[in-house]
């Protein structure tokens, strides 16, 4: 069992080899918790319910209830969230699932992408899948309509793209599009490839590259540089990597419609009103999703620059995580009633 240790914020994380069961800040060494590891189980082998994000602060106020005293779950009011017979099949004879129970059937169920992820990469969705309560109804819409889509298109193997879109490419769309590749290859779809573009594109701002840095994520410049656009800003290539192997690309300022995009058949991710209102249109996208954020430009030069662009990347990362879990569990429940 793989244990290694990383830092968000101010806490430590404990990471026991199993992803989402890292899920929360720690003591160094220190075990989640009971309430975090049946949270975790729910979400990775419970019903659709359990990660629509709708539900979530429902699916914790029923786990508070029945966690006992010494950290085991009982099935009493978990029926909307973990079917009886999965709950008796992890539980056995003694209708109660404790934590070696629990750590066991969420290994079970790690898809092999996540573990090639950077170690602190996966240890910050292993947050983000813990505060899924904190998105607002717009963008658990928006999350609910990509699940949908995913769900629908995706096939192991085979590509499938989505565009992330904001104004000047600098920022919001980058940001997105990073923390959608992760969450593709967190939930096991690596296959799931998200790009980024604007519409009036200029550059990879300095402050999206720290606040992706923050979390592991790996950026190198190439030395190389793309077209500029207004106000004639340079524009370099960096090298984006968030796990091994092919889980890396390269990240610069572009149109949504650059020749590198895909043409059809991809989803169109609006994160800001501007570009909303400028594309209502997104030529070869089968569906246009609109998902608005506040752009964190308006904070720079403040005290708050950092943490105001750590939480518009926590914001998108969780709507995207959270059509990955959706979508993941949709497909996998269909494929049990076949």
């Amino acid at each position: 069992m793989r244990l290694a240790r990383g830092r968000i914020g101010a806490g430590w994380v404990a990471v026991v080899g199993i992803g989402i069961l890292a899920g929360a800040q720690a003591p160094r060494g220190g075990d989640v918790g009971p309430f975090v590891r049946h949270l975790a189980l729910c979400q990775g082998v419970g019903t659709a319910a359990a990660t629509d994000p709708a539900n979530d602060q429902k699916l914790k106020a029923a786990l508070a209830k029945a966690i006992g005293k010494d950290g085991s779950l009982a099935p009493t009011g978990l029926g909307d969230f973990l079917s009886p017979d999965v709950f008796a099949k992890i539980a056995g004879g003694d209708n109660k699932i404790d934590a070696n129970e629990a750590r066991s059937a969420v290994e079970a169920n790690v898809p092999a992408s996540r573990q090639k992820l950077l170690p602190a990469v996966a240890e910050h969705l292993d947050f983000l899948a813990t505060g899924l309560d904190q998105m607002s109804e717009p963008h658990r819409e928006a999350s609910r309509k990509l699940s949908t889509w995913i769900a629908a298109n995706y096939e192991p193997g085979k590509p499938l793209k989505a565009i992330v879109v904001c104004t000047g490419n600098s920022r919001r769309s980058i940001l997105g599009a990073t923390l959608g590749n992760i969450s593709a290859a967190y939930c096991g779809m690596p296959e799931i490839r998200f790009t980024s573009g604007g519409t009036a594109p200029t550059a990879f701002n300095p402050r999206t590259i720290a606040a992706l840095k923050a979390i592991g994520v790996e950026i190198t410049p190439t030395g190389q540089e793309a077209p500029r656009g207004e106000p004639q800003t340079a524009n370099p290539i960096s090298e984006i990597r968030w796990g091994e192997g092919d889980m890396h690309a390269q990240e610069f300022s572009k149109k949504y419609t650059d020749a590198g995009q895909p043409k059809a058949g991809f989803a169109a991710l609006m994160v800001c009103s501007e570009a909303d209102a400028a594309c209502p249109f997104v030529p070869g996208a089968s569906v246009r999703i609109s998902t608005p954020y506040l752009d964190p430009k308006i904070f720079d030069g403040s005290p708050y620059e950092s943490a105001k662009y750590a939480e518009r990347r926590d914001d998108m990362g969780r709507m995207i995580l959270s059509a990955m879990l959706q979508a993941r569990r949709l497909r996998e429940n269909a494929s049990r009633t076949r």
